[in-house]
């Protein structure tokens, strides 16, 4: 293929006039401008140059391969500028999918301040809700998961994880009582999804399968059912701490853990070089998992968030 590098040496020698001059303008060696000229005719089979002690002339083939050299090289410049203003300045479309908690609870109250930085930019969300397994579709740009993905030809970056821990309302525990041990989970009426993984202090893990009363994968939802009695739910810590819920949540099984929850956003390898779409990931980037994180609220913020490989 024709290489610009040697096309570029071309048009400043012409311009020049000289091997010597065009070496001294491009800060290479004459012989390696010379070469690099002689390389260039030999691919394209044509005298471009005529050599002379006092220098060179175009050809008439080397003064019509010139214009177009000079339009080309040009046309590129033009380009790689809009490139640079459009990293400088992104624009376009970003197409979002996410689970409605996460676009209710931390999209809506952040994107305000992400569309004035970049006024340019354009978003549209899709929400989902019915099934947490979901895996993205080819035309959207970045999807946010909150469960691992299964394979995918995707790249994933990872955010901070939410840390969580089981609670139940005080009227249910002073109606029913805690639970000593994870076993006896299976013998409360709970609230939540799947299994649950549980860490204790000591690094034990046990998998509990709890009949769940409800099933449900929205932490809202299943706040809003353990304060009204129905019983024990995994609650990501900065909901239960916030200090109109501290009161009247109960931790269960303090000395467990239950596995933290990653969002991780899902993006095609060659979106990561759209400048719109990693500017939005730095900019959720600079928020999730900080003090600035719209669902901390006003709960304390210390312990509430993980390392983003804590899965």
């Amino acid at each position: 293929m024709l290489d610009l590098n040697d096309v570029r040496v071309f048009t400043v020698v012409a311009r020049r006039g000289t091997f010597s001059a065009a070496g001294r303008e491009l800060r290479l060696p004459t012989s390696t401008v010379a070469r690099a000229t002689t390389r260039l005719e030999k691919h394209l089979e044509v005298l471009l140059l005529r050599r002379s002690p006092k220098g060179v002339l175009l050809t008439d083939a080397g003064t019509e391969f010139l214009v177009s050299c000079n339009q080309a090289l040009r046309t590129i410049r033009i380009g790689s500028e809009t490139l640079q203003e459009r990293r400088v300045n992104p624009r376009g479309l970003i197409k979002v999918c996410c689970p409605i908690v996460l676009a209710n609870g931390l999209l809506v109250q952040i994107l305000p301040e992400f569309l004035h930085r970049f006024p340019e930019i354009r978003i549209a969300i899709e929400t989902y809700t019915d099934d947490f397994e979901r895996e993205p579709r080819d035309d959207v740009d970045v999807f946010f998961k909150v469960v691992p993905p299964r394979d995918s030809m995707r790249r994933m970056r990872k955010f901070p994880s939410t840390l969580r821990g089981l609670f139940a309302s005080r009227e249910y525990v002073e109606r029913v009582g805690r639970p000593d041990r994870p076993d006896e989970l299976l013998a409360h009426a709970c609230i939540g999804a799947k299994t649950w993984q549980l860490t204790s202090d000591a690094s034990e893990i046990i998998e509990v399968a709890p009949a769940f009363r409800v099933t449900t994968c929205d932490p809202a939802v299943m706040c809003d059912l353990v304060l009204g009695g129905l019983g024990i739910a995994v609650l990501p810590l900065y909901m239960a701490r916030q200090p109109a819920l501290c009161p009247r949540l109960v931790p269960v099984l303090p000395q467990w853990h239950p596995k933290p929850a990653v969002i991780s956003a899902l993006y095609f390898g060659p979106a990561a070089l759209a400048p719109k779409i990693k500017v939005f990931l730095d900019f959720v980037g600079e928020i999730l998992g900080t003090d600035r994180d719209p669902r901390v609220k006003e709960a304390p913020f210390e312990g509430l968030f993980g390392k983003p490989d804590e899965a």
